[in-house]
């Protein structure tokens, strides 16, 4: 998922790259890879690593199937990785040239997702909940009512990030259900929810790090990491865990099908298994990240940072999102669709 987002690429790529020896293409969310990372990347290796982003898991996804993109590698969230399976556009890691892939903590080496890692390695994983301006609301923030019955003090204020699945997932565990859903009386509830709160939102938008910073939002459905860095630039800003539900995400990296840099892709994926080249990238965009003793290289402000290190109070109500059947796929489109208008 999940997640800061800029209008350029941190290294624009063209579509339809030749292959080139010592170079790699790395398709992968906005403002998600650390530049830290890619320079010592080339330093040891001498590939030279070309990031180009997207917004969300439908723009990726759609990108791909349509071919001619010149891409290497990808970073699917946990819900999307069946699909992109399925859909035959990545393929199988071969172990053998990946030396550190024992180092993948315990809990994430087998996921219901890429059962036994044979496709993906972890990137990031983090939450999306609710950022809020302490300042401008103090009531209570581990609630979706704070954007679905939006309080006085936030009327106008409040932004909502335009990822599909995370919001309606949201909505409709405010609404009594579960992500993926078929029960037409709760996913009635969070649609009539979601169209009745949207006048009282300024925006569905990214880039939500430096508007909560900037005070130009007071609250916005947003990731941990995103708040983390906006709560480091804003005293004022706070990370709030729905009671009624939250979802959790990974994104992972995978190896495209028609990738055309393959032994350099092997290469950045075994690098970013080493906890030293792990913590940096969760230094860069503040999210966990599910390599073994990454933990002693992260940055101090990280270890006990609650958008970081989910409160045991808040738990229970994370629950990982997942890859919804046709049927409720369809549903959780219409109502998007019609909360688009």
């Amino acid at each position: 998922m999940k997640r800061l987002l800029t209008a350029t690429a941190l290294l624009m790529a063209s579509t339809g790259l030749a292959s080139a020896e010592g170079v790699l293409q790395l398709y992968n969310w906005g403002n998600y890879t650390s530049p830290e990372l890619l320079a010592k990347f080339e330093a040891e290796t001498g590939i030279k690593v070309t990031v180009t982003d997207y917004d969300s898991n439908d723009t990726a996804l759609a990108k791909i199937e349509a071919g001619g993109h010149g891409f290497d590698l990808v970073v699917p969230s946990a819900n999307y990785v069946p699909i992109w399976v399925e859909k035959g556009l990545i393929v199988e890691l071969d172990a053998s040239k990946l030396a550190n892939k024992g180092n993948i903590a315990p809990e994430w080496q087998d996921v219901t997702w890429d059962p036994g890692r044979k496709f993906t390695i972890p990137w990031q994983w983090g939450s999306t909940g609710i950022a809020v301006n302490t300042k401008v609301y103090g009531g209570d923030i581990n609630t979706s009512s704070v954007w679905l019955e939006v309080p006085e003090e936030l009327k106008g204020k409040v932004n909502v990030v335009p990822e599909m699945n995370d919001v309606v997932a949201m909505a409709t565990m405010w609404a009594g259900g579960q992500p993926c859903s078929e029960d037409a009386e709760v996913l009635k509830k969070a649609r009539d929810a979601l169209i009745a709160a949207k006048p009282n939102w300024i925006s569905m938008d990214y880039g939500a790090t430096e508007k909560l910073s900037n005070n130009d939002w007071a609250a916005s459905v947003n990731w941990n990491g995103s708040t983390m860095r906006a709560r480091v630039a804003n005293a004022d800003v706070a990370y709030g865990y729905p009671k009624e539900g939250y979802p959790l995400f990974m994104d992972s990296v995978a190896l495209l099908k028609d990738a055309q840099n393959v032994e350099e892709a092997y290469k950045f994926l075994d690098f970013i298994m080493v906890p030293e080249n792990a913590a940096m990238i969760s230094a860069f965009a503040r999210y966990a990240n599910g390599i073994a003793g990454s933990e002693a290289f992260m940055p101090e402000d990280m270890k006990t940072a609650p958008e970081v290190v989910i409160p045991e109070a808040h738990k229970a109500a994370g629950v990982f999102l997942p890859t919804c059947t046709g049927k409720a796929q369809e549903y959780v489109t219409a109502i998007w669709t019609e909360l688009q208008k």
